[in-house]
This record gives C-alpha cells, sequence and structure tokens, in this order.
C-alpha cells in the first residue's frame, strides 16, 4: 500500500495529500504532536483546512514549560481539539519507586525502559484503530530516518506511516512557519531542534547532528525512543 499511496500522491501538494488520505482513511488516520517545528507546520496544514484527522499528543509528564506554553498558544490559534495521552500512572509510580526518578541516565536499558513506559504505551493506545499515522519525520534528521520514504508500512504498529514534511530541509520548515505565523517552541530560538523530554534533551552546538541533544550520554545508541523504530 505504501508504494500505491507514494504513486497517487507524488504529484499533489501537501493540503491535497492530506485531504486525500483523511477522505481515503476517513475516521482512522491520526497524526501524533509534539509541538517541535515540524509538528507545528504539520498541524498548521490541518487545522486551516478543517480536515477530520484526529491529532494528539503524548504528555510524559517530563515535558518542557515551554512546550506546555506552544501547545497552549496553539489551542488558542485553531480552537481545535488536541487529545492528549498520559502514561500509565502505576507504571510510571512502580518505575519511579524502584529505580528513583532519574533511573534513564543509568543506562540505555534503562532510558529504553522509561521511554516505553512513557511514550512507546500510550502511543499504542493512541493508535488503536487506526490505519494511517501521520508524524513529522524528515529524511535529513538521522542516517536511520533517512533509510524511510514518506509513505512506509510500520510493522510495530500495523499501519500506514506519513511524513509530509519527509523531503524538507529545516530551513523550508522553518520559512513556512514564519510565512504563516504558526506558534512555535521558543526553545528552537536557543539551539533546541528535537524537543522531548525535559532531563533528555539539550541544546545542539553549530556542526553537531541533528540527533545530538537527544540521549547525549549515550554513545552508541540509536538515539530513538521506540516510536519510529523500523
Amino acid at each position: 500500500m505504501a508504494a500505491e499511496l507514494l504513486d497517487v500522491t507524488k504529484n499533489k501538494s501537501i493540503t491535497e495529500q492530506l485531504t486525500y488520505l483523511s477522505n481515503r482513511f476517513a475516521d482512522k488516520i491520526a497524526f501524533s504532536t509534539s509541538f517541535g517545528y515540524e509538528d507545528q507546520l504539520i498541524t498548521h496544514y490541518i487545522f486551516t483546512n478543517n480536515l477530520p484527522i484526529k491529532v494528539f499528543t503524548l504528555d510524559t509528564g517530563r515535558l518542557f514549560e515551554e512546550t506546555y506554553k506552544t501547545f497552549s498558544k496553539t489551542l488558542d490559534k485553531y480552537n481545535r481539539e488536541i487529545i492528549v495521552y498520559f502514561p500509565d500512572k502505576d507504571k510510571v509510580e512502580n518505575l519511579v519507586t524502584k529505580k528513583g526518578p532519574n533511573s534513564f541516565y543509568q543506562s540505555p536499558e534503562n532510558r529504553k525502559e522509561c521511554c516505553n513506559i512513557r511514550k512507546v504505551i500510550p502511543l499504542h493506545e493512541a493508535l488503536t484503530g487506526i490505519d494511517c499515522w501521520i508524524t513529522g519525520l524528515r529524511k535529513d534528521q538521522s542516517d536511520a530516518r533517512a533509510g524511510l520514504d514518506t509513505f512506509e508500512w510500520d510493522a510495530n504498529f500495523n499501519l500506514i506511516k506519513y511524513s509530509p514534511l519527509f523531503s524538507y530541509t529545516l530551513q523550508q520548515v522553518i520559512d513556512e512557519i514564519n510565512t504563516f505565523n504558526v506558534p512555535y517552541n521558543v526553545l528552537h530560538d536557543k539551539g533546541f531542534v528535537s524537543i522531548g523530554c525535559a532531563p533528555c534533551t539539550r541544546a545542539i552546538q553549530p556542526g553537531e547532528d541533528f540527533r545530538a541533544g537527544r540521549w547525549w550520554w549515550e554513545q552508541n545508541s540509536k538515539k530513538e525512543c521506540g516510536l519510529h523504530a523500523k
């Protein structure tokens, strides 16, 4: 199906692609936002065109205050609902009780455990019944993502994954953010390019890899949390 969708949509604009997909997948299409540059631009396309696409976010409980402010500004601007999914209370309580609040610094295994509880399991809940998942992935974000495409079959969630900005550069995203006056996370102005949980995200220095600001203490990690594993 991914190859078919690539062919059907190859000459369509992003708005036309989103419209086509929202019709084809009806009430089984969803977009996950973490309120970064890419996600804010996609949210703008969905909301300004009043498309019947479920927009949701994962609140891990460890997000930056600036991210919550971006969330609020987005609601104010578009007056559309963004559904929130939280991690399971008992799982978080058990993790923090047994390993403390910052166990993710101790090993990649501990970090992945935290990501799984706070992000991956809630994502499975959010994507239940969904056949098309829209994401803000771009190919130049990492070597792993460069091997993907605009449409992919995601075997982890058994659905089509659609990344409308896949071929965009970061500058193209920023230019459209400015053109359309889209609210964005001010951490981007401070060197944060990929923004996740506060304890696990830092600004990057000029010349550093796009993913260098995520889990920087892990030297041999693929720098993914499990949401977009192939």
